[in-house]
C-alpha cells in the first residue's frame, strides 16, 4: 500500500522520504519528489517541510507543483536554493508552537545527521516533530542516529533503516526502543536488502524488541 490513515489523518508516501500528510482541514508535505502530472487544488500543500537539499529531497519541480500561493515552507537555513512566497528557513531547535505555530500547527525543528561514520557527518540536515490534528509525528530525515533532545514520544515515527548514509539496522532498533512510537513507517532501506536491512526483517526486529510498536509498509 501507499498510505495509510492514523486517527483520521491520511499519511501517504511519495517516494524516498516524501510524504503527504493529510487532516484537520490541513494539506502537508516533507521532501515531495516525482510528483506527476498536476495536483488537484485539495491535495495542494498549506504547509512544506524540507529537510536538507541532497537530490532525491528537494525537488524544485515537485515543490512548485504541490505548492498553494499561500503555502508555508520552511527549509533549513544553510541552503541555498530561493524560494518565492512565504518560505522560512530554520535551524535545528527552532519550536514553532503555541503563539510561534504556523497555521495552528505546532512544530519543533530537530537535528538529523548525516553518515556518523565521520566521512559526512556535516549535521546540516532537519528533521521535524509537528501535530496536526492531535496526533504527534516525527520525521527524522536524512539521519544516522537521534538527535539528543526532549521529546514526546510520537504516536508515529517516520524513520530510516538502512542505506549507506543513514540509520543501519541496530541504529533503527534502537531508536524505535527509545521513541517508543505506535507506529513506524521506515524510509530509505533497499526492498531485497542488498544495500541495507530488508523491511520484511526490520519488521521482525521490531516485533521482538518493541512488541507494542507496529511498523507499516508503504
Amino acid at each position: 500500500m501507499s498510505s495509510v490513515t492514523i486517527d483520521g489523518i491520511l499519511i501517504k508516501w511519495l517516494g524516498n522520504s516524501g510524504f503527504m500528510i493529510k487532516g484537520d482541514g490541513m494539506v502537508l508535505y516533507i521532501d515531495p519528489v516525482n510528483i506527476p502530472g498536476n495536483v488537484p487544488e485539495e491535495d495542494m500543500a498549506d504547509l512544506l517541510f524540507i529537510t536538507h537539499e541532497h537530490f532525491g529531497h528537494c525537488d524544485p519541480e515537485s515543490i512548485r507543483k504541490v505548492r498553494k500561493s499561500d503555502c508555508t515552507t520552511l527549509i533549513p537555513e544553510n541552503m541555498g536554493l530561493q524560494f518565492r512566497g512565504d518560505a522560512r528557513r530554520v535551524i535545528k531547535g527552532d519550536s514553532l508552537t503555541g503563539d510561534l505555530s504556523i497555521k495552528s500547527v505546532d512544530i519543533e525543528v530537530v537535528p538529523a545527521y548525516d553518515s556518523c561514520d565521520g566521512s559526512r557527518c556535516s549535521g546540516d540536515g532537519v528533521g521535524y516533530f509537528f501535530v496536526l490534528g492531535g496526533l504527534n509525528i516525527y520525521h527524522a530525515g536524512h539521519t544516522c542516529t537521534l538527535p539528543g533532545w526532549e521529546f514526546t514520544s510520537p504516536d508515529v515515527a517516520i524513520l530510516p533503516i538502512g542505506s549507506p548514509q543513514v540509520m543501519d539496522e541496530v541504529q533503527a532498533i534502537n531508536a524505535v526502543t527509545l521513541l517508543s512510537p505506535r507506529v513506524v513507517i521506515p524510509i530509505t532501506y533497499d526492498l531485497d536488502g542488498i544495500d541495507g536491512i530488508s523491511p520484511d526483517a526490520f519488521v521482525d526486529m521490531v516485533k521482538e524488541k518493541s512488541p507494542s510498536t507496529k511498523v507499516v509498509i508503504l
